[in-house]
């Protein structure tokens, strides 16, 4: 028997976490954060003690999956952490921007505790064997299969089929699947949406503010934008690794992604806003270059395009609310026909959705009709011989 505790983003957007245990071992998969909220909602629900986690395994380092490790390290977390090479790199700029200051300091990730794998490889822990493979959101980020007592758990993290960019590894077939549901049943194909925002950048080729988060999405745009652009001086070193990264992108999208890059002009902080487009970081505007960039945009006038999740209270989001930024959804999570071929190519199993609130996996039930609707953070599903239940809530 597998045990699956929800420990975050069930019901939720933000603090992803999941713990799968086969009575023996237990790891961990993600620690992430929750923008917008306080005290405890802002970190995940865990399950157990902190020393009864085997191991800890990251899929990617955006915030919502990375942001609460030094959190978890205060706790006593003293185990194994596994990443890619890539999330390595970018942990640290997202750990500095919502990591709480004073775990950073005092409980940085200690480079002893980190184990560096690729994706489409395997790792044992306990009688548990963690399987992993591209998930075509960001560069390095990876989905997770975990074995165990004659089960499969699939835990997708972020996950996008048809990235214009980035290549995913095709999902096993598993018991449960704990999908990325972020959309819903959203339609709209990515291509789609790509077009209808290279044209808005278009139209605003003389100046305009494009706010994305480092990895993932800036990638994205970059390939649907056919009009010079300028980006946040500091992102040119990371782009270009992501872009050069081994296998990470799709290899007739380099040169083009290479070359827009080493086109684009820099800016800083500061600066007069410049007059063609301007990617800055991150996504919302809660943090980095891109808070003090929207205020300066608002303030101006200057035509601002959001492009992902924006959570309650954050800058990005007053001002789409307010009328002052248009918000056209990138892509970078699974629309409804992705999900639909992703739960069958995984042989139809039980299903959980991750990254959503209950409105949005009540409208994607009518579609996949295997999806638990009613999974929250807080909740524990056991995995037996003949049926998958919910057990307890460890809340």
């Amino acid at each position: 028997m597998l045990q699956v505790d929800l420990q975050g983003g069930f019901g939720e957007k933000g603090r992803t976490s999941v713990a799968v245990s086969d009575g023996n071992t237990c790891i961990m998969l993600d620690a992430g954060i929750k923008v917008g909220a306080t005290g405890d909602e802002y970190y995940p629900v865990l399950a157990r003690p902190v020393g009864e986690i085997d191991a800890l395994f990251i899929s990617h380092a955006h915030e919502d999956h990375i942001g609460a490790l030094c959190h978890l390290l205060r706790q006593g977390y003293a185990g194994p952490i596994y990443m890619t090479e890539e999330t390595h790199s970018e942990m640290p700029a997202t750990l500095a921007q919502y990591a709480d200051a004073a775990d950073l300091a005092e409980f940085p990730p200690r480079a002893q505790q980190i184990r560096l794998f690729r994706p489409g490889e395997t790792v044992s822990v306990g009688a548990l064997n963690v399987s992993t493979g591209a998930s075509g959101h960001v560069v390095g980020g990876v989905w997770f299969c975990v074995e165990g007592a004659g089960k499969r758990v699939v835990f997708t993290a972020d996950i996008v089929p048809e990235s214009a960019v980035f290549p995913m590894q095709a999902l096993p077939v598993c018991d449960l699947l704990v999908l990325d549901t972020s959309y819903g049943a959203d339609p709209i194909p990515g291509a789609e949406r790509a077009r209808q925002i290279g044209e808005w950048v278009a139209g605003y080729a003389d100046g305009c503010l494009l706010p994305t988060p480092l990895s993932g999405r800036s990638l994205e745009l970059i390939a649907a934008i056919d009009v010079p652009f300028a980006i946040e001086a500091g992102m040119r070193s990371a782009l270009s690794a992501q872009i050069l990264a081994p296998s990470a992108v799709h290899q007739d999208r380099v040169s083009i992604l290479s070359e827009r890059l080493e086109a684009a002009r820099d800016w800083n902080v500061g600066d007069p806003l410049p007059d063609c487009p301007l990617l800055v970081h991150d996504g919302m505007g809660v943090a980095g270059p891109s808070r003090p960039a929207l205020a300066a945009a608002e303030a101006a006038g200057f035509p601002i395009l959001l492009s992902g999740h924006l959570p309650a209270g954050s800058p990005g989001a007053r001002l789409v609310d307010e009328g002052k930024a248009a918000w056209i959804r990138m892509p970078t999570h699974p629309t409804l026909p992705e999900n639909i071929a992703l739960w069958e190519a995984a042989g139809r199993p039980r299903l959980i959705g991750h990254s959503c609130d209950a409105a949005a996996l009540d409208a994607l039930c009518q579609h996949i009709p295997a999806l638990l609707t009613g999974a929250r953070t807080g909740d524990t599903y056991q995995i037996d011989e003949e049926t998958i239940h919910a057990h307890s809530d460890f809340q």
